[in-house]
């Protein structure tokens, strides 16, 4: 009871040397491949969901915005098993840092931004001033739409972090109310208990749809700007 809240949100270290950085190579290594030419059935269902995603998120772009479909299912898979293992009882998620979500969102925005602004500059530069728009007007839109494209790689980041932080945040308290009535009150214990596989459920489903929906958000960024 007397552990920092904020304690599990600390950047690990090894004899004094960072270990964000192993933590965030170590998921890779639990995507499972084959060797053979039959794949069983954890490799078929992976296979599956890998087609199923990119097939959704893919289906909008021209044959220009589906080259990156590599990148965009090496990231959703990337943050959902990042995500995942920081569920697990004394590990660290990378996630829960708004500096390693900036590090993943301002380059895949500025890879973005910068292909849009060399293959379509007139639709890019026109994002800027929406049609019709009255002639008084025109210098206060063009400054709210350069705001609102410079935060959004600001927007993926924070979005990301507030809601595995919270998640994070949510299952401590909880966990820690559940261990102080164990020794006073065993109905509540139990009931309070309930309520924390049911919370430990909706954070795994937290952290797929995260994922997700950072994934979704760069690939709208690509279809419009490709």
């Amino acid at each position: 009871m007397n552990e920092n809240l904020f304690a599990s949100f600390i950047a690990p270290t090894i004899l004094g040397l960072p270990a964000a950085v192993l933590i965030i190579l170590f998921p890779p290594l639990l995507i499972p491949t084959s060797k053979y030419l039959i794949n069983n059935r954890l490799i078929t269902t992976q296979q599956w969901l890998i087609k199923l995603t990119s097939k959704q998120m893919m289906t909008m772009h021209n044959t220009k915005g589906r080259t990156w479909s590599l990148m965009l299912v090496s990231l959703i898979i990337f943050i959902a098993t990042t995500n995942l293992l920081g569920l697990l009882p004394h590990s660290f998620t990378p996630t829960t840092q708004l500096s390693m979500n900036l590090a993943m969102a301002i380059p895949l925005w500025a890879g973005v931004v910068i292909m849009g602004f060399r293959s379509k500059i007139k639709n890019a530069l026109a994002h800027f001033l929406p049609q019709g728009t009255p002639t008084p007007l025109i210098p206060m839109l063009v400054i709210i739409e350069t705001i609102s494209l410079l935060i959004q790689p600001m927007a993926l980041a924070v979005r990301l972090t507030a809601n595995i932080t919270a998640g994070h945040l949510l299952m401590h308290l909880i966990g820690s109310a559940t261990l102080a009535m164990s020794t006073i009150n065993l109905p509540s214990t139990l009931i309070i208990f309930t309520i924390l596989i049911l919370l430990t459920i909706l954070e795994i489903a937290v952290a797929l749809i995260q994922a997700y929906v950072f994934t979704l958000l760069v690939s709208l960024y690509l279809h419009d700007n490709t």
